[in-house]
């Protein structure tokens, strides 16, 4: 959120070149408050007034800004001042900026960076986006098994301002192995008995994440378990960084915006909405419209295939909207349930048939219940033929439990096959639906009027 209240000030600051004003400005509030007021400013000025703080501060302000104002600072000013900055960021956050910045600013940036630096953030970006190396971060604290408290915290002490987390500590063997994890509580705790190594005080059950492992299965682990970081291991078992929980809300907001998205019909999108080309907008969308499109079209067939017998029995046209978004309502809201569940693994697949049961229970009450509603409107309608106003209750009653049985079996069925349940989207099932309710309607209709030889209504 930018505020806007002190800008004149800020501005009236830069004129001057107040260096001490400003460098009050970077220090008296909260990095964040802090970030509030520059990030109004264009990105020429909020840089001349980050460049009064010290630097682990001006990396702080400058995590508080705006995506796009740190892409745009990143690209207009000075290449050597904005590689001092790359060089003191969390390699995580450095790495997912860079991807958004011009790839000849990125080279030049690079260079100038220190190399052991460079190499970090080349080896980060080769990383799969999507799993666990591409959001882990290499700042965490790693020990030899065979250092005593007294030197453990000592070397401690001398990393602690590099690193991003001092939670847990990371004990590793002579080739880099993860062999345990102590926590900071528990190495306070043994300040009493300085001989003890981290060998003793660790502990070998240890979740881990594997560095190609999707990153919703790693938020999963940490949600589950209540972890503040995860470790993340290569394939040899070497320790390679951690996933810290900041990480995972991040990953957590990324897949829950994609299935909405997914769940609405529209390509998930790369970007934000409105950093996103209409001409991308447009094409992401346009995939899925026009399948429904498509589906719609069959809806229409599926409705001149019985042009005879609506001719014939005229007001059964009243009650087609009535049946078929009942029906897919009522596959779209099990849809739903069936995809948030998954996602926050409250249902497996080995859970099918049980999903399946509750769904069909579920089709039967919900559906019986729109029947009675439906059968008081048709009888009114159709008096003194309520006889004939049984056609919607009965239809009502079929449509919604094939409703709750697709909503619930097509997303499982994709999760069977290896695709993103979200792909079933409420749209999607509403138009599988809608199909079917025209069937169905008419069946039961032909089945109960015997409307095979014309009549009058």
């Amino acid at each position: 959120m930018i505020n806007t209240l002190f800008l004149p000030e800020l501005r009236e600051l830069l004129d001057s070149g107040d260096a001490h004003a400003l460098r009050e400005v970077c220090t008296a509030l909260h990095p964040a408050r802090t970030a509030e007021f520059v990030e109004g400013l264009s990105p020429g000025e909020a840089w001349s007034v980050l460049k009064h703080a010290d630097m682990p501060l001006r990396v702080e302000i400058f995590s508080y800004f705006d995506h796009d104002h740190q892409v745009a600072i990143f690209e207009s000013q000075d290449r050597h001042e904005v590689a001092e900055l790359i060089a003191e960021m969390s390699p995580d956050d450095r790495v997912d900026l860079l991807q958004e910045v011009s790839p000849e600013v990125v080279q030049q940036l690079l260079e100038l960076v220190p190399a052991s630096e460079r190499q970090n953030i080349e080896r980060l970006q080769a990383f799969e986006e999507g799993t666990a190396g591409a959001v882990m971060t290499t700042d965490i604290a790693r020990l030899s098994e065979s250092l005593k408290v007294r030197d453990a915290l000592a070397e401690l002490g001398r990393q602690a301002e590099q690193l991003e987390t001092i939670y847990y500590i990371y004990v590793v063997d002579g080739s880099g192995r993860l062999k345990g994890v102590v926590s900071a509580r528990q190495l306070v705790s043994a300040m009493g008995r300085p001989q003890v190594t981290l060998g003793d005080l660790m502990d070998t059950d240890i979740l881990m994440a594997n560095v190609h492992e999707d990153q919703e299965s790693v938020a999963d682990k940490v949600a589950r378990y209540d972890l503040l970081a995860i470790p993340v291991v290569d394939d040899d078992g070497r320790l390679v960084g951690i996933v810290t929980h900041d990480d995972v809300i991040d990953v957590v907001r990324e897949e829950a915006t994609e299935d909405a998205h997914r769940i609405a019909a529209v390509d998930p999108l790369e970007d934000s909405y409105m950093r996103t080309s209409l001409f991308t907008l447009s094409w992401k969308r346009g995939i899925w419209l026009s399948i429904l499109f498509v589906a719609a079209l069959l809806t229409a067939f599926a409705l001149r295939h019985y042009e005879k017998n609506l001719a014939s029995w005229e007001w059964l046209v009243w009650f087609i909207p009535l049946v078929i978004s009942s029906g897919g309502n009522s596959g779209s809201q099990t849809a739903t349930l069936i995809i948030t569940a998954m996602a926050t693994g409250d249902v497996e697949l080995r859970n099918w048939l049980q999903v399946v049961l509750r769904e069909l229970a579920m089709g039967l009450l919900l559906g019986g219940f729109l029947g009675l509603i439906g059968f008081l409107a048709a009888a009114v309608l159709r008096w003194p033929n309520i006889s004939e106003a049984l056609v919607v209750p009965f239809t009502l009653l079929l449509v919604v439990i094939c409703g709750t049985l697709c909503g619930s079996v097509l997303p499982l069925l994709f999760k069977r096959l290896g695709w993103d349940p979200a792909l079933m989207s409420n749209p999607f099932v509403a138009g599988i639906i809608d199909i079917l309710g025209i069937v169905i309607y008419m069946n039961v209709a032909m089945a109960l009027l015997d409307i095979t030889s014309p009549r009058g209504p």
